[in-house]
């Protein structure tokens, strides 16, 4: 699949990977790393899996509220949250699983779980990890 890049995003990890520092090339996102306690770190920090889970949500959102637009639906108050799950795989390595929780209190369910499904399918971050990780996506009112 070609892609016409109209923007390129650019950071650098340093230090001791999960316990490092990363920051953009324009420096408006310069983060202390820390791997969270669950997994043996301090905490201390912010981790891959935070940042990919706020990337995330940003950008489903975006594709929410342009679906919603499109039908004409009110998404004036929705919002997206995503939850990134790390663990071990069966392969004897680690994975991610997410879960993304859609927001639409001014839609009725059906057109709401309509508009997540377009979002999904709109959405470059969910079509970077379509069939790499399992998602669940749950829609409510509230």
């Amino acid at each position: 699949m070609a892609v016409d890049v109209k923007y390129t995003a650019e950071a650098l990890a340093s230090g001791d990977g999960r316990n490092g520092q990363v920051k953009t090339a324009d420096g408006s996102l310069d983060l202390k790393l820390a791997a969270p306690k669950e997994l043996g770190g301090s905490g201390d920090g912010n981790n891959p899996e935070e940042l990919f889970a706020a990337g995330y949500a940003a950008c489903y959102h975006g594709a929410l509220r342009k679906m919603a637009g499109e039908a004409g639906a009110d998404a004036s108050d929705s919002s997206v949250g995503v939850k990134i799950g790390i663990g071990g795989d069966d392969a004897g390595g680690m994975a991610l699983t997410a879960t993304i929780e859609v927001v639409l209190p001014n839609v009725d369910q059906e057109t709401a779980e309509d508009l997540a499904q377009k979002a999904h399918d709109f959405c470059p971050y969910s079509k970077a990890t379509r069939g790499n990780i399992d998602v669940e996506i749950t829609v409510s009112d509230d």
